[in-house]
């Protein structure tokens, strides 16, 4: 029977495996208490930087090279495609005096580079991105379009911010969520128009969780830092940011009209010094003393799977009188002993941050974001934070799949079972961090990071590593310049409670094969895969994860 392709993506097929199989594949069942482990930083012990490799300088010259090439060739192919083929580039010039949207510089890394691996991003899914995560197949049509022929693959997800594996159709959360459902389907307004009881329970089961006084919930984590700072800050604040900062901190800071100084990431130093400097020299052209003073970081950088270092951070912030604002979009949840992020695995008291910020996302498969801090500011935020009056506030079952979650990590639902989806985390972090070291690989990130940037450098090897992988069952993310900086295009990738340790370590044979074939052991010491696996599980549970 002939193959029937579209160029639409088709309708996902209903999925009439039994019930307990398609749980298993959305989370899967712990098969021993050796694979847990609790993720925390021993009290008073220095918050060291974690050990990162480096290759051999040929491969930055390659890195370079590939770029080079890259660009030199797209460079050719727009000179003769504006002559033979000028149709394809009206979007590019003036036309009937009209400018055109974007130049040909601006649209050059997309067109010219991006579209060559365009299949190795956005690929269409369908079903829970739980433990696996099912992935439609497709072929490239021309330049940009593909053809679906309505299959798909099945394949381990190391691609979703799934981290305590709640992605789940089916259980406590998801039936509770549905239970919401009597609330309606949406708020139909703002919540400074409209809002119902769960509204107000979600808020105080947070602030609870995090250990503040009040929170508030936003629709959307991007726009709950987009919008936050622009209720606390103007121009006679100074806010100081860390370099590596998310683009919603770096975006919300811009609308505030404050005053922005940037400082190395996680350079502990060179923040002191700033902050003292700003000090001494006080407002531009005035040189009044500052109104206020903020410090803005995040607890885990996704990015670079790193963590800030929160109690030097706290002693900076109490000797110079500054307030400290912490992103915890990708801490909270995966973080800690009892899962209550940055604060909760360094064992510090949470009134020492002034605020934090996190989605709902992430570890607890709902949306949206909140804030959390003392009753004071949470007050202020309720009359004049904007999203409050020009933002749909959050869904009746988006509540519904929050507070269950909480309530399952707190054990007060399904006692145990939260407890062991923070140690299954905390054991693959570890477990896949140090056999990815051990094989030869370069990677970046603390220790107890469920963010693993597997570092790739040459451009031209991330569709290789992508595909091939995929091929194999695998779904990972691939990340370049200008998410990552021109010389470390990585593989990132993030790990879930719903992975069991086999699927590790079948992980960890195919991404061995795979590293072999594109030569992506960059490191010298490496050791072979059986020797890797033998000890694997002892090793990863000590204090550091040394080779």
């Amino acid at each position: 029977m002939p193959e029937v392709f579209t160029r639409t993506i088709p309708n996902a097929p209903e999925d009439d495996r039994p019930l307990e199989i398609i749980s298993d594949h959305e989370y899967g069942k712990l098969t021993s208490d050796e694979y847990l482990y609790t993720s925390k930083h021993p009290v008073g012990e220095p918050f060291l930087k974690p050990e990162e490799g480096e290759p051999t300088y040929i491969i930055y010259l390659a890195t370079y090279l590939n770029f080079l090439l890259l660009i030199i060739i797209g460079h050719i192919r727009d000179f003769f495609g504006k002559i033979f083929k000028p149709k394809e580039y009206e979007d590019l010039i003036e036309i009937d005096g009209y400018a055109p949207w974007y130049d040909g510089f601006e649209s050059f890394y997309v067109r010219r580079l991006k579209m060559r691996i365009d299949d190795c991003f956005a690929r269409p899914i369908h079903g829970a991105p739980g433990r696996f995560i099912k992935c439609f197949n497709r072929k490239r049509d021309g330049k940009y379009g593909y053809l679906y022929d309505g299959t798909s693959r099945e394949c381990l997800n190391l691609s979703s911010y799934n981290y305590l594996g709640f992605a789940q159709s089916s259980g406590t959360c998801t039936d509770f969520a549905l239970d919401c459902l009597k609330y309606g389907t949406s708020a139909c307004a703002s919540r400074l128009h409209l809002g119902t009881d769960l509204h107000k329970k979600c808020e105080r089961v947070i602030a609870d969780f995090v250990g503040k006084e009040d929170a508030i919930i936003v629709s959307q984590g991007y726009g709950t830092n987009a919008n936050f700072f622009m209720s606390i800050a103007d121009s006679k604040t100074l806010i100081i940011s860390d370099e590596l900062n998310h683009a919603s901190i770096r975006f919300g800071i811009r609308l505030s009209g404050a005053i922005v100084k940037v400082f190395k990431h996680n350079d502990m130093k060179s923040l002191e010094k700033l902050i003292r400097d700003q000090i001494a020299q006080g407002q531009p052209k005035t040189h009044r003393p500052w109104k206020k003073i903020i410090i803005a970081v995040e607890g885990l950088y996704s990015m670079e799977g790193n963590m800030c270092d929160l109690p030097e951070l706290i002693r900076i912030k109490d000797k110079y009188k500054c307030y400290l604002f912490v992103d915890e979009a990708h801490s909270i949840g995966a973080l800690g002993p009892n899962g209550k992020g940055i604060c909760d695995y360094f064992q510090v008291d949470p009134n020492d941050v002034d605020v934090l910020m996190g989605t709902l996302t992430k570890s607890f498969g709902a949306t949206g974001g909140y804030i959390a801090g003392s009753q004071e500011l949470i007050d202020k935020l309720r009359l004049d934070y904007i999203t409050q009056g020009y933002s749909e506030s959050v869904p009746p079952p988006v509540l519904g799949q929050m507070i269950s979650s909480l309530s399952v990590i707190n054990g007060d639902l399904n006692p145990g079972e939260g407890k062991e989806r923070l140690q299954r985390i905390a054991f693959n972090s570890r477990y896949l961090r140090l056999g990815l070291k051990r094989l030869g690989f370069i990677v970046y990130g603390a220790d107890d990071s469920p963010v693993i940037p597997l570092l790739i450098y040459l451009p031209g090897k991330m569709p290789g590593l992508s595909r091939s992988l995929y091929d194999l069952g695998i779904a990972i993310v691939v990340v370049s310049y200008p998410a990552t900086p021109l010389l470390s295009a990585r593989a990132r990738l993030c790990l879930s409670s719903a992975i069991t340790k086999e699927d590790l370590d079948d992980l960890l044979i195919k991404l061995s094969d795979v590293g072999d074939q594109f030569f992506l052991k960059y490191n010298s010491k490496k050791l072979p895969i059986e020797q890797v696996l033998s000890t694997l599980v002892e090793d990863c549970k000590k204090t550091n994860l040394d080779f």
